[in-house]
């Protein structure tokens, strides 16, 4: 089973076809299909690729659904001074499905095939 390991909104994640994860907001309609390109690492059992091996992969993905993540409170509290303050916010996030993941070219094996070739 292959992997691969992405960064989208500031934080990595490491994801395989047929996850279903939420991430920081993405722009688009639910139904439409996106492509990450920044892959740090792709791997398949003891396999795997970082850097400039990876070539041009890439992760395309779905997305399901635009959502709010949970309430979270911040509550400001000065003891003694009359000061309190509460505030709050929620999370835009978008859920989505990964739908490939593409190793992109295949060109280190390429590689590999002539250096070999030029040494016999």
């Amino acid at each position: 089973m292959s992997y691969a390991v992405i960064k989208t909104g500031g934080k990595q994640y490491k994801v395989a076809k047929g996850d279903v994860l939420e991430v920081e907001k993405i722009d688009g309609d639910a139904g439409a299909e996106i492509t990450f390109s920044e892959v740090l690492l792709t791997g398949s059992g003891a396999g795997v690729k970082t850097g400039s091996t990876l070539g041009s992969a890439t992760v395309t993905a779905e997305i399901v659904e635009q959502t709010k993540g949970e309430k979270l409170i911040a509550f400001k509290y000065r003891r003694r001074k009359g000061y309190h303050r509460t505030v709050g916010h929620r999370r835009k996030l978008t859920r989505i499905k990964i739908t490939g993941i593409s190793l992109g070219g295949k060109t280190s094996k390429a590689k590999k095939s002539e250096a070999s070739e030029k040494s016999e």
